[in-house]
């Protein structure tokens, strides 16, 4: 079974940084895409960034330009570099890792048990 492990999380003010981690049990080449995904109070569960096996980049409108995903394939992790943080990027960020078929759906589906992000005004 997969295991999904973030940290990175916590309490930051208004412009400042943040470093996210997600930790894989197994090797990531084993994924087509990894992503980060948020949660905020009352909303649904909205994508963040991703990235493919092959490098693949894609972020969410309210993220580019502040917001980097990569991934270190040695280490089995993958990062989400948060910059210029602003109040409503208070979520609960959440590691995903997706497998899929050859017809584009998705085989296998994993997630962290979440990280909080709060930044203060």
């Amino acid at each position: 079974q997969v295991q999904l492990v973030e940290s990175g999380g916590g309490l930051v003010q208004a412009g400042g940084s943040l470093r996210l981690s997600c930790a894989a049990s197994g090797s990531i080449l084993a994924f087509n895409a990894m992503s980060w995904y948020r949660q905020a109070p009352g909303k649904q569960r909205e994508l963040v960034a991703a990235i493919t096996s092959g490098g693949t980049t894609n972020y969410a409108d309210s993220v580019k330009g502040r917001f980097t995903i990569s991934r270190d394939n040695a280490k089995n992790t993958v990062y989400l570099q948060m910059s210029s943080l602003k109040p409503e990027d208070t979520a609960v960020y959440y590691c995903n890792a997706r497998i899929f078929t050859g017809w584009g759906t998705v085989k296998s589906d994993y997630w962290g048990q979440g990280t909080q992000v709060t930044v203060s005004s």
